[in-house]
């Protein structure tokens, strides 16, 4: 059987003098590095090409943390993100983070509204953008980017008809005009970010567990025992959902957030059941739950 990694619990503070080393999915001007000044203002923020990069540079000591999309309120969950949670075995989470996406319309200066033929953009952007695009812009060609910051880069070199939908950071980092805010379809537009660390967080009696597990065997009724662990318990599930295991074809593992601390007894004691049920176990860590004000 595997055995789920306890690291020690931190309350996240690090280093006693140094600033806050917080890699990111770059580049800069975009959502990620929101969510990073969001967590913490004061850090040293550093741009990584790709998630798993990013997140080399926390166990290779670059970094001390790593923030990471998990989530879309709109959009689902990012796959790329879960899958690097279940294969690596060093980080923890240990924060969640949580920002309203608010997409802008930005121009090289002196571009006119009615002179834009080309809108650059990530393909998430553009599609949370569809019905404001279609309204004001129909038969603009939409151009997608690796990033809204990409986007905006893009954008200046091709020059006076074209436009980006970035966020109003990049606006202002890569010297384009803004030309409207808040263009995004649906207000309530979310992303969720984890913090990764070597430790996950200490308790604080409003907590988040994240595990993930799966079967080595599909035999009807496995899934409903082991979260009936959680019913018996009284312990209320956030989230389940399932990725392939990529070996065989219909076999998966399945991944669930749920209230309360790793170190709370009913938690523990449900965790220690499912373990001894399940041919794999991991355990991503428990942190503190984020509040949306309001």
């Amino acid at each position: 059987m595997a055995t789920p990694i306890r690291p020690e619990p931190s309350d996240g503070i690090g280093r006693d003098t140094a600033r806050r080393r917080l890699a990111y999915l770059g580049p800069a001007g975009t959502h990620s590095e929101q969510a990073c000044i969001s967590y913490d203002p004061g850090s040293d923020t550093v741009p990584y090409s790709s998630i798993e990069a990013a997140a080399a540079a926390v166990n290779s000591e670059e970094a001390d943390e790593v923030v990471l999309p998990v989530e879309n309120s709109l959009g689902g969950s990012v796959t790329s993100t879960l899958d690097l949670l279940i294969r690596e075995k060093a980080l923890f989470i240990r924060r969640e983070i949580v920002i309203p996406i608010r997409h802008c319309l930005v121009a090289a200066e002196g571009t006119l509204a009615k002179e834009i033929r080309t809108i650059y953009s990530h393909p998430q952007a553009l599609v949370q953008c569809r019905s404001y695009l279609m309204k004001t812009f129909p038969g603009t060609q939409q151009v997608a980017s690796e990033s809204t910051a990409a986007a905006v880069k893009e954008m200046l070199e091709e020059g006076g008809q074209a436009a980006a939908i970035a966020t109003e950071r990049a606006c202002c980092l890569y010297g384009a005009r803004l030309l409207a805010k808040g263009i995004e379809d649906n207000p309530n537009n979310m992303t969720r970010f984890v913090v990764l660390a070597r430790a996950d967080h200490a308790r604080t009696g409003d907590d988040k567990t994240s595990i993930c597990f799966a079967f080595d065997k599909d035999v009807a009724g496995t899934l409903y025992m082991a979260l009936g662990e959680f019913a018996r318990r009284e312990i209320n599930l956030a989230k389940i959902e399932s990725r392939p295991t990529k070996e065989i074809l219909g076999r998966y593992i399945f991944l669930i957030d749920l209230d309360g601390h790793r170190l709370d007894a009913p938690v523990a004691e449900a965790l220690a059941q499912i373990r001894d049920q399940t041919s794999m176990f991991r355990l991503f860590g428990s942190y503190p739950k984020h509040r949306i004000a309001g």
